[in-house]
């Protein structure tokens, strides 16, 4: 079955609303050009950066910082319950804090917001939420709103405009003299559209794709997914969408650090989801695939490209083309979503009703 499946639940729907979104938030950002100039002035000045969510949105913070990294520009991720109740006194006036939330209403990002906003010498406060009419965005200095629509189940749609949005951020804040907004949004919108046509093509066959999933990963006990630098965030979300939507355990890891221990790990109960978008890594990622999969494991590999680079028929690879490595995440996340629905549905789970958890998370 290829396009939208008849009668598609909220979830799968949002799922496949997400070439939209993306393209949604890089229209948004053109209209926000003041607020880019702004963000760049004041990082100028800056010693460094924080950036800061809970969830998907501190997820979609370490790919943010890993970039910025590679632009000269120290960034510091950390979750906002450890920054607000922990790490708030290193705050400075010199350290602007973007603090992403897609909701902009959830406890602990609320709490460190009005902190900052009543400090004395505090720093710059950035917020990046689904439209501006929250706590955090009218506490903000500098707001941008990512425009992603509405959202009700677990978060795809904004997680892919966060993305959009912070690929936009990173180039302003470590943008030379020269910068242009003009041009930064130019260069973001040609970036997203790359982006989104990638996810178009990976949703062709939404039902296929799902079940081609579902037999990789079948009843196996042990599901990890890995990922280095931006695919770090990739990884950090699939498994997060993996125990929202279907129940699932999943567990997250630096891909390097899944041989100091985990390894023990491999064997035919093992499911990996090896996400392999980093050029400088591809190699050792490859041969790690390689090695799981002697050792009997089932493995998937999300790379760059078209995915046939040499494994042959070793592994199950998904290529997911040649993308901005901040936008890489948002579309290789997407086969861990479609495997997240399809589980749902094979366990008669509504994936986009949480019977715990909620939405927005009101309290600590």
């Amino acid at each position: 079955m290829s396009g939208r499946p008849a009668g598609a639940d909220r979830f799968l729907a949002e799922i496949l609303d997400q070439p939209a979104a993306m393209r949604a938030a890089a229209e948004g950002l053109g209209r926000q050009r003041a607020q880019l100039d702004e963000l760049h002035l004041r990082s100028r000045r800056a010693a460094g950066l924080v950036l800061t969510g809970m969830g998907s949105s501190f997820d979609a913070c370490l790919a943010a910082a890993s970039v910025l990294a590679r632009l000269g520009v120290m960034a510091t991720p950390v979750s906002t319950a450890e920054l607000l109740h922990f790490r708030v006194k290193a705050l400075t006036a010199a350290t602007p804090v973007v603090a992403v939330s897609q909701s902009g209403s959830s406890a602990e990002i609320v709490r460190l917001a009005r902190h900052i906003s009543e400090a004395t010498g505090r720093p710059p406060l950035v917020s990046l939420t689904n439209d501006t009419a929250n706590p955090l965005a009218q506490l903000a200095d500098i707001a941008f709103d990512m425009t992603a629509g509405a959202e009700q189940g677990p978060s795809t749609k904004t997680f892919a405009a966060t993305l959009v949005m912070l690929r936009a951020l990173v180039d302003a804040v470590a943008g030379g003299e020269r910068f242009d907004a003009a041009e930064l949004c130019e260069a973001a919108a040609a970036d997203t559209e790359r982006a989104a046509l990638e996810a178009q093509r990976l949703l062709t066959d939404t039902i296929g794709l799902a079940e081609r999933l579902r037999a990789w990963c079948r009843d196996r006990p042990y599901l990890v997914t890995l990922g280095r630098g931006t695919a770090r965030c990739a990884a950090e979300m699939g498994a997060l969408i993996l125990k929202e939507a279907a129940a699932r355990h999943a567990e997250p890891l630096d891909t390097a650090e899944f041989r100091h221990g985990p390894l023990e790990l491999s064997g035919p109960e093992l499911a990996a989801a090896i996400i392999s978008t980093e050029p400088a890594t591809d190699a050792l990622d490859r041969a790690l695939a390689r090695e799981l999969r002697r050792y009997g494991a089932a493995v998937l590999t999300i790379a760059a490209g078209d995915g046939a680079a040499g494994d042959g028929a070793a592994t199950d690879t998904i290529g997911i083309g040649r993308l901005h490595p901040m936008l890489a995440p948002a579309v290789a996340v997407i086969p861990l979503q479609l495997l997240a629905w399809q589980l749902a549905k094979d366990s008669g789970r509504d994936p986009a009703r949480m019977l715990r958890a909620s939405k927005v998370t009101t309290r600590e």
